[in-house]
């Protein structure tokens, strides 16, 4: 090998240095272990980005529609706030203000039914009167001019003061 060598190299070479025609081992191990570390940092890179999605993925649908959107703008536009606002949204359990309200819904349409007047013959269909309160005066209460009126009422004394 040392009849190989150029007169200006030293005679103690690394090993990983090849000679002239030569398949360099050491590079083609670097360019797989580069293209697999770039691999490998892009799906954990990803990942970290859908952490929000697959925490709030037991949520309402609401939530995880909102947790998704964040971490989408978050992966697009590299501001890590709405990602980090994602995060704390997909932490954070939404109230269910849904059921509550249909639950009400359902027993104002079941209470409609029964008042009818088709339960039992000698019911009323009308509500029995509530007395007043006390701090509700007995007087009529005001009587309410629609805004068109009013408007046709303002012209004609605009009309007659000119």
């Amino acid at each position: 090998m040392e009849d190989s060598l150029h007169p200006a190299a030293v005679a103690h070479l690394p090993p990983f240095i090849t000679a002239p025609g030569q398949t360099d081992v050491l590079f083609n191990v670097m360019i797989v272990f580069v293209l697999l570390m770039i691999f490998v940092v892009g799906i954990l890179y990803l990942r970290l980005h859908a952490l929000p999605e697959h925490m709030a993925h037991g949520a309402s649908k609401v939530q995880l529609q909102i947790v998704g959107v964040l971490a989408l703008i978050a992966l697009f536009t590299h501001n890590h706030l709405f990602w980090i606002a994602a995060l704390l949204l997909a932490m954070v359990e939404f109230p269910n203000f849904s059921s509550p309200v249909e639950s009400i819904a359902r027993s104002l349409a079941k209470m409609a039914d029964r008042h009818d007047g088709t339960d039992e013959p000698g019911t009323s269909a009308q509500p029995a009167a509530m007395p007043p309160r006390a701090n509700e005066s007995h007087a009529s209460p005001p009587q309410w001019v629609p805004l068109e009126i009013e408007a046709v009422a303002g012209d004609d004394k605009a009309e007659r003061r000119g």
